[in-house]
């Protein structure tokens, strides 16, 4: 038997800030167009997580590689890749190749093994672009790259950054922070022929003005710190407009940068790329100014200019969209409200933004959601596509973008 759990109302929320509570929605009213991992949900409890080609237990990262495929999905949990050659048409479609693990039936860190060129210890982020394929493997402290993107079981990566090769693991490379060190490296973007990576450990990000052609390759730019051998929290000052806690996501929108600095919660935006080592973001959204770090503005109740914990972003067309996932919503802003503490103007997930509690506080349905930490998002023939990493409910859903 199930129970379901309803929370009543409370009237204080409506009031919190004065922010609008009701807004367009981000997603496609109908839900989800192809979910996989865990089943799409109908009530049920949630069913067991053991390695297969269709399940999931945790991921934290998916995007697609070109419009129609293939989709790579970053099974954190078990510690693999999973990739599907041609984007998902039916739910529970099993992948097509794994790598990390001896087979889909098989899981464990570096596959109870050494580290390699193929094998994963918590892998998050995951970005593909124009045949090249990156991966932040968090807990091997490094990111691995495929210059072209793989299509069979376990092909080894070229590239490994963070490491001097496919065998360190250390988190800078034990010692301190460096340009060519990574420390619990969470998020990976490509952007305009460079590679950003959210080096969430060391509360910043590293830019490389193209993709790496060598192992342990240096970066060039760092931003959140004033200088590579920098790691403190907000670059060891008051919360401000420059430094970082805990920084898991980059995108690009428009001529704009944003990065999500889920432990300040907030999104930093710069008007453009920064071009020097620690330049201040130009504003933040889910805080009133970049002093701020309560998660909810402080309250307990969300509204529309709130974050919690925001892990994940993208650029869904002209709106960046937030994953914000300790509220267990995905929010957006059109490029063109993009202001200092603005509110969002578009919603899924819950019914208002004055709500919040995994899967709304019920059991998971196809359209809800439970700690969103990844979305990535990809222009198609038939509109925009956002690829969601539901992590709490085990698995990825793949979404139209509302008109």
């Amino acid at each position: 038997m199930r129970v379901a759990l309803s929370l009543p109302a409370d009237p204080r929320r409506a009031a919190a800030s004065g922010a609008p509570q009701t807004g367009r929605p981000l997603m496609d009213r109908g839900g989800p167009a192809v979910v996989v991992g865990s089943r799409a949900g109908d009530g049920a409890l949630p069913e067991p997580v053991a390695p297969r080609p269709d399940t999931l237990f945790g991921p934290r990262g998916a995007c697609l590689g070109g419009p129609d495929g293939p989709l790579f999905v970053a099974d954190t949990g078990h510690h693999r890749l999973l990739i599907w050659h041609r984007l998902p048409a039916a739910d529970q479609a099993p992948a097509d190749w794994v790598i990390g693990q001896k087979s889909f039936r098989h899981e464990g860190r570096n596959d109870r093994g050494e580290a390699g060129a193929a094998t994963l210890n918590v892998p998050t982020g995951v970005a593909a672009e124009n045949g090249v394929l990156a991966v932040a493997d968090a807990w091997n402290h490094r990111v691995l790259v495929w210059r072209s993107y793989p299509a069979d079981h376990n092909v080894p990566a070229d590239v490994v950054l963070g490491q001097n090769d496919f065998a360190g693991t250390a988190a800078n490379r034990g010692g301190r922070p460096g340009a060519d060190t990574l420390n619990w490296c969470y998020g990976v973007a490509l952007i305009d022929g460079r590679l950003v990576v959210a080096d969430t450990g060391n509360r910043r990000v590293l830019v490389w003005r193209e993709v790496p052609g060598e192992n342990g390759q240096p970066a060039d730019l760092v931003i959140g710190q004033d200088r590579f051998d920098g790691r403190d929290e907000n670059a060891g000052r008051a919360p401000d407009a420059a430094g970082m806690r805990w920084p898991h996501a980059v995108c690009r929108l428009g001529a704009r940068l944003a990065v999500a600095d889920a432990g300040n919660n907030r999104v930093m935006v710069w008007n453009a790329p920064p071009d020097a080592n620690g330049r201040p973001c130009d504003f933040v959204l889910g805080q009133s100014d970049a002093a701020g770090v309560d998660h909810n503005g402080g309250g307990y109740w969300p509204d529309a200019r709130v974050l919690n914990m925001p892990y994940g972003l993208a650029a869904l067309g002209d709106t960046l969209a937030v994953a914000d996932t300790a509220n267990s919503r995905l929010l957006g802003w059109p490029a063109a409200d993009l202001a200092p503490g603005a509110a969002a103007t578009r919603l899924t997930g819950q019914p208002d933004f004055a709500a919040k509690g995994d899967n709304r506080w019920l059991p998971a349905t196809r359209d809800s959601l439970c700690w969103p930490y990844a979305l990535t998002a990809r222009g198609t023939a038939q509109g925009d596509l956002a690829v969601v990493a539901d992590t709490g409910n085990n698995r990825v859903s793949i979404w139209r973008a509302a008109p």
